[in-house]
């Protein structure tokens, strides 16, 4: 297996949890909505995940300054730190955007 193959296949293995889907409960037939997720809880594992991809970046950093971690892994977790710093930008300057809409709109 070369490098490049072998790199595409750790990035496919630590990206696939962040793309599964949730399964979602059936909603019952009389009508009653089974337990969703909820915004604020999804929200808030977003944000552990994006801290715990920094906290994952910085250690990385820290080990190859040492001499402890492949240059590699430094380049694959500064990568992954670079994507969700940039992700989280966009969702801050989208919810920038559609605040400013909604002020805009006429009362």
């Amino acid at each position: 297996m070369d490098a490049k193959t072998m790199l595409a296949a750790q990035g496919y293995a630590t990206a696939r949890p962040l793309t599964a889907t949730t399964q979602m409960a059936e909603v019952p037939a009389a009508g009653l909505s089974a337990e969703a997720p909820s915004p604020a809880g999804s929200l808030a594992g977003m944000a552990q995940d994006f801290a715990a991809t920094l906290r994952h970046g910085e250690d990385t950093a820290l080990a190859a300054m040492a001499g402890r971690a492949d240059p590699h892994a430094l380049v694959q977790a500064l990568a992954q730190t670079e994507l969700a710093v940039e992700t989280a930008v966009t969702l801050r300057n989208k919810v920038v955007e559609a605040y400013q809409e909604i002020l805009r709109m006429p009362v």
